[in-house]
């Protein structure tokens, strides 16, 4: 990881100007969930709204008063009335647009949330639904010294994405994905070894060494599950957007798949400009190798996988289309 961004300035700055955290030893009175949660809702809807707008502006033939549903997708914060509320007033949308809010999942949310607009736009496909993700990790910075909360602090960052799902294809100057297939798998082994708990002083992730191998040993049976009622195999697949929840993660999936570093190149590539977004981070993934897709690409399938708290383990088939 080579860069990271957060909503709080106060990690680039030295200890005596901090705005967020208290300038006294040990950073002390360390701020209550209460904080965190102001400074969510402070931050969170202009993330968001960015993310929001950047996807609305690839479809100019999209009005946001046209859209018919709108997802948020957040593990670092809530309240109520909520984000889904202000980013329709926000966006301009209409009062009857129909909001879910995929909340507290993990980083594999997005997954969730792509699936549930599928799902919606296959029972209509007159639907136009905007997914927004948007997390705010760096706000549940941990002081203690055990390897979950130091794993975390060097590990997690902030952003934002958003995704525009049709049920009819869309004609426009770049390539899009069109979504193909979903499934989940479940390694209960690992209930203790990912969580993540509300605490006193934030929300707390639990993160042990054992994940990438729990990883590994799933994600095979996990993906063979996903291609067995379609017309793919492994072989076949060509692009891939794993979710980056860490070096070890993405190497334990190129043991298991057979994949090299260039297969896995959008993710390595994420993680290392941005760091582990939680669920927005996938959406980074599927950006990038968007950007990197020529005409060449067109019908190409695209495998993409998140993990999460369960241990749950999400996979996803898209096709590159014109």
């Amino acid at each position: 990881i080579e860069h990271r961004h957060s909503v709080l300035a106060d990690y680039g700055r030295a200890a005596g100007d901090y705005e967020f955290y208290p300038n006294t030893p040990g950073l002390r009175p360390f701020p209550r969930v209460s904080e965190r949660m102001a400074a969510y809702r402070r931050e969170a809807l202009p993330l968001a709204l960015a993310a929001a707008r950047a996807s609305l502006a690839q479809a100019p033939g999209v009005a946001a008063s046209s859209l018919t549903h709108l997802i948020t997708v957040s593990c670092t914060g809530m309240y109520a009335p909520g984000l889904d509320i202000e980013l329709v007033q926000a966006l301009g949308l209409r009062n009857s647009v129909r909001r879910t809010c995929v909340n507290f999942m993990g980083c594999y949310a997005a997954v969730n949330a792509l699936r549930l607009a599928d799902s919606i736009t296959r029972a209509e496909p007159a639907a136009r639904v905007l997914v927004v993700s948007v997390e705010l990790c760096t706000l549940h910075f941990q002081k203690s010294n055990t390897e979950d909360h130091l794993i975390s602090n060097a590990l997690f960052s902030d952003g934002a994405a958003a995704a525009l799902v049709l049920g009819q294809p869309f004609p426009g100057p770049t390539p899009s994905l069109a979504l193909r297939a979903f499934h989940c798998g479940l390694a209960p082994e690992g209930t203790r070894d990912m969580a993540w708990h509300i605490g006193d002083t934030g929300f707390e992730m639990t993160l042990s060494g054992y994940v990438p191998a729990l990883i590994e040993r799933g994600i095979g049976p996990l993906i063979a599950e996903l291609l067995r009622e379609l017309p793919v195999e492994l072989a076949d697949i060509r692009h891939f957007a794993l979710h980056p929840g860490g070096r070890k993660i993405l190497e334990a999936i190129e043991q298991a798949l057979g994949l090299s570093k260039h297969d896995n190149r959008f993710a390595y590539q994420v993680l290392r400009d941005y760091g582990n977004m939680s669920s927005a981070t996938v959406l980074f993934v599927l950006r990038e190798l968007l950007a990197a897709a020529t005409p060449a690409d067109v019908g190409a399938q695209v495998l993409s996988c998140a993990f999460g708290p369960g241990l749950t383990l999400e996979a996803m088939l898209l096709e590159v289309c014109g």
